[in-house]
């Protein structure tokens, strides 16, 4: 019974993360929904940015705090084990649900693209920024990033298998390709309010502090194959070989 309904657990948080995944597209995009990203502005604009600070913030402590192993360690002696990861996605997507729900749009236009080849090359790369971070996660292990793999061995009564360390596809060329899916999902669009680009500058700082972290844990759990891979492999743009490392570039079965 315990099995199964740590079975059904993950599976539920995934379905949220799922939706989540795909309101965020419209969210950022300005597709579809009543209310996003760049609606009109409702408040002040320093109650705004207060606001807007908060959520991003809330996002970037639950997002890397929970990620760490000190903090694993602690908490997996409240949670079980197989369902870790699925809450670390739950509590993931909550944080993006409280955003899309209380985010303050900031108005005003930094740019807006009128030529129909501008709009529909910008639209393009917006896409190929979803399409990037999805396949990305597939080639490292998509159910095992999001806790699926964990609840089915449990269900079936296995132990859980760590992924080893291998560099697929878009990772023989750049180490964090998942980034580099977002930055064009945030970035690319033809219409960059002053609150789009508020939260597109402030998540490419999340961005690097990240890697930073992350380039720590995997030199601490890897050692030296993850620091040759480093020196081999850019971080984000193909040519540039400086820079640091993804976890989840590293982790893949």
């Amino acid at each position: 019974m315990k099995r199964l309904t740590a079975f059904f657990y993950g599976l539920a948080c995934y379905t949220v993360f799922f939706i989540t995944f795909l309101y965020a597209i419209g969210w950022v995009g300005d597709l579809f929904l009543p209310v996003t990203i760049d609606s009109e502005p409702l408040v002040p604009t320093g109650y705004a940015l207060l606001v807007n600070i908060a959520l991003l913030s809330l996002f970037a402590v639950q997002h890397s705090v929970m990620a760490r192993p000190a903090f694993k360690r602690w908490w997996t002696q409240y949670v079980p084990k197989q369902v870790e990861r699925s809450t670390y996605v739950l509590f993931s997507s909550l944080a993006l649900i409280a955003m899309f729900v209380f985010w303050q749009p900031l108005g005003g236009s930094v740019w807006q693209v009128e030529n129909p080849a501008g709009v529909a090359i910008l639209y393009g790369l917006f896409g190929c920024g979803w399409l990037l971070v999805l396949v990305t996660t597939f080639l490292i292990n998509h159910f095992d990033l999001f806790g699926l793999r964990q609840v089915w061995l449990y269900l079936q009564g296995r132990e859980y298998t760590p992924l080893k360390f291998r560099t697929p596809g878009a990772y023989r060329f750049v180490r964090h390709p998942l980034y580099l899916g977002w930055s064009f999902a945030f970035w690319a669009t033809p219409v960059m309010t002053t609150g789009h680009l508020f939260f597109a500058l402030v998540t490419a700082a999340y961005i690097l502090l990240a890697i930073h972290w992350e380039e720590r844990d995997l030199l601490s759990a890897l050692g030296e194959d993850y620091a040759a891979y480093r020196k081999s492999v850019p971080m984000l743009l193909p040519g540039l070989r400086k820079g640091s490392g993804s976890r989840e570039a590293a982790l893949q079965g």
